[in-house]
């Protein structure tokens, strides 16, 4: 649970007027499932480049072997292993299309909804006032943002100390 507000945040990750902790920590909830969906969708796509890879490197082997003069066994890795479908009728693109189109794609609409609903849209509201809270002001390394920014639109802690 936080402690209401925390007026030092940068406008970026500021709680709208009139939103309570628990709702600030309720959505900030429904961001971290968000964010856990976002590295299991990162996972299925390791998945799928590796399993593409690997099924380029049997198809390689398959020609050695058959250039070492193992046709049987060449002609057999062809036929039961490259191009074989990883789940029942489907390589991994289709996996990850399907995953997109089911699951990803909805959770991330209700997590969108949800931000803008309660909290304008912005993103790590309660991470923001959890790390405002947490830092030592006045110490290096402790800052809310950097001292300087190469892109004059991110506030620095010149604008937000």
């Amino acid at each position: 649970m936080t402690n209401g507000p925390v007026p030092s945040t940068d406008g970026a990750h500021r709680r709208p007027a009139g939103v309570d902790d628990m709702t600030v920590e309720a959505v900030g909830k429904v961001s971290e499932a968000f964010e856990w969906i976002e590295r299991a969708r990162g996972r299925l796509f390791d998945f799928h480049q590796m399993m593409g890879h690997a099924d380029l490197v049997m198809g390689e082997a398959a020609e050695m072997l058959r250039s070492c003069g193992h046709t049987e066994e060449a002609e057999c890795v062809e036929r039961e292993i490259v191009g074989r479908n990883v789940l029942d009728g489907r390589w991994t693109f289709q996996i990850v299309e399907e995953f997109d189109e089911l699951y990803y794609g909805p959770v991330s609409a209700v997590e969108h909804q949800i931000r803008a609903r309660f909290m304008g849209g912005r993103r790590h509201v309660f991470e923001a006032e959890f790390k405002e809270r947490r830092r030592s002001r006045g110490v290096p390394g402790h800052e809310f943002r950097p001292p300087a920014a190469h892109n004059a639109s991110v506030p620095t802690s010149k604008s937000s100390s």
